[in-house]
């Protein structure tokens, strides 16, 4: 009998260990526009999971994570438990989250530019005129979310951000946040990679300010090859955008079931995914634990 996750989002499952750990498994499930498709795209819940153990080691400098490891080897109820587990499941400490999303922006893009378009603004703050859509800003700035339990997350000023957690802790956050984008974003860049602007998700773990869930992963965050960035057109990214466009095409209304994705659309999103990781990390994907697909290794060392 397989045990069954004690919460099951958009991608992850989370099983409760006790003792203060979680099992968190990243799945291959796909979702655009709030909705999760009948479609999977194979081993993108490796690539969530290597990338962010790839970060937790960029990062330690910075601040700690919640990881303790994504070994299999030492993994409890894994392999015989949880189907398909190796390579997509992390050991990690519980945590006592934030409320909010801790956005940092490099470069305009997103509702981030729809607000500039309309008002000058980005979360309510005056930016300097004359910016085009993709434009690098002047520094990263710290934009926060809520998080929505149901439907879209809303932006919020930082002083409404300080209103939900308090003061300190929102600028302890906006420091953190603010530090691990600027080092993960000079990495990628070495790598021909622009970071765009990314999501992190921080607790309190042992009294400490801990980066938890996935790190600066397609998902999270929006990648752009370096060589096709230029202010004033939104470059390709290494994310789930193709299944956006195809979706978009179809003249799906958002609202009903989505209609299947084809497996050209699949394959082109998981090849992002992969790139993606590759680029950044300098590591082979075939290494990954749990990779099986033709011309790769069926058990990686995680290296």
């Amino acid at each position: 009998m397989t045990v069954a996750p004690t919460y099951s989002g958009k991608v992850r499952d989370v099983y409760d260990l006790g003792d203060g750990l979680l099992l968190m498994v990243a799945s291959d499930r796909i979702s655009a526009f709030d909705r999760v498709f009948a479609e999977t795209v194979p081993d993108k819940g490796r690539v969530l999971t290597a990338m962010t153990a790839f970060w937790t080691e960029e990062l330690s400098a910075i601040a700690p994570t919640h990881l303790v490891t994504a070994d299999p080897a030492a993994l409890p109820v894994l392999a015989s438990e949880i189907p398909d587990a190796a390579g997509r499941a992390m050991l990690v400490r519980r945590a006592e989250m934030l409320p909010i999303e801790c956005i940092v922006r490099g470069y305009i893009t997103g509702s981030a530019w729809k607000e500039y378009r309309s008002a000058g603004t980005m979360h309510g703050t005056a930016l300097p005129a004359g910016l085009e859509e993709s434009s690098q800003l002047p520094e990263p700035v710290f934009t926060p979310s809520t998080k929505a339990v149901e439907g879209h997350d809303v932006n919020i000023s930082f002083d409404e951000a300080a209103e939900l957690v308090g003061a300190p802790l929102a600028a302890r956050a906006r420091e953190l946040s603010l530090a691990a984008y600027a080092r993960g974003a000079a990495r990628a860049l070495e790598r021909g990679i622009v970071i765009a602007d990314t999501k992190f998700e921080l607790g309190i773990v042992d009294g400490e300010l801990t980066i938890c869930d996935e790190i600066l992963t397609p998902d999270s965050s929006r990648f752009w090859p370096a060589d096709r960035w230029a202010p004033g057109s939104t470059p390709p990214s290494f994310d789930k955008q193709p299944v956006r466009d195809w979706a978009e095409s179809t003249g799906w209304d958002k609202e009903s079931d989505p209609p299947p994705v084809p497996g050209e659309v699949i394959e082109a999103t998981r090849d992002r995914y992969v790139a993606a990781y590759e680029q950044i990390s300098g590591r082979s994907f075939a290494s990954w634990w749990g990779v099986t697909r033709p011309g790769t290794a069926r058990d990686g060392s995680g290296s």
